[in-house]
């Protein structure tokens, strides 16, 4: 099975020359640290950061230029820095081209649950609305299963909602997976992972057709 770096490497494949991206908290904050050769993109924050570049490394970080999860960050040549109101103003107007989400569950139907779990603190649901409302193309980024082993790629969520029928693709430390009408689809397995492996994890409907190629990372 893959790391949170082989998932973020894998949504990383997703990246497209010119494209916009909005990273969330957790998994796809990785993602800058695996940009393609030969493509360009602009990371965005929505704490006001467009321009974000890979993590820094040890005894370079500036506790000044953090992402929307508090953590230090490096930007790139001509990054630039604004207010929240500018930056949900980008959100809002569907100037993002790709929105990557970590999430705690996903729907076979697209619905997304990544902001509360009932009963815990939370430090309040950040952009995740605003970005699962505007963005038309939403890529997750999360693992196949929870601690006890049970799916988190459910027939229905049973966590809060953030998101309808929203998520395009699911990238989990098992499969690459995207959302029809059906339900799951299985894209690709990870190295190691048996197509038996995936439906045993899978609790939502979850379509296999012909050969599952392994990932290539």
């Amino acid at each position: 099975m893959l790391d949170k770096n082989g998932i973020a490497k894998r949504i990383a494949k997703e990246l497209k020359d010119g494209y916009f991206v909005n990273l969330g908290i957790g998994i796809p904050t990785l993602v800058a640290n695996y940009i393609p050769e030969g493509v360009e993109v602009e990371f965005q924050s929505e704490n006001g950061v467009l321009g974000m570049g890979p993590f820094p490394f040890e005894g370079e970080e500036d506790p000044d230029i953090i992402n929307a999860g508090k953590q230090t960050i490096t930007t790139m040549p001509g990054a630039s820095f604004f207010d929240s109101a500018m930056s949900f103003s980008m959100i809002r107007g569907k100037h993002v081209d790709l929105t990557i989400l970590g999430a705690m569950e996903v729907a076979e139907n697209g619905d997304i649950a990544n902001w509360k779990i009932p009963g815990k603190m939370v430090k309040g649901m950040g952009g995740a609305m605003d970005l699962v409302a505007s963005a038309e193309n939403i890529i997750v980024a999360m693992m196949h299963t929870n601690r006890e082993g049970e799916s988190k790629l459910l027939k229905k969520c049973t966590l809060p909602l953030t998101g309808v029928n929203c998520v395009k693709k699911v990238v989990t430390n098992m499969a690459v997976l995207e959302v029809t009408e059906k339900g799951f689809k299985l894209l690709e397995r990870a190295p190691g992972v048996s197509v038996e492996d995936i439906k045993n994890a899978t609790e939502g409907y979850l379509e296999v057709s012909g050969e599952i190629p392994e990932m290539q990372l």
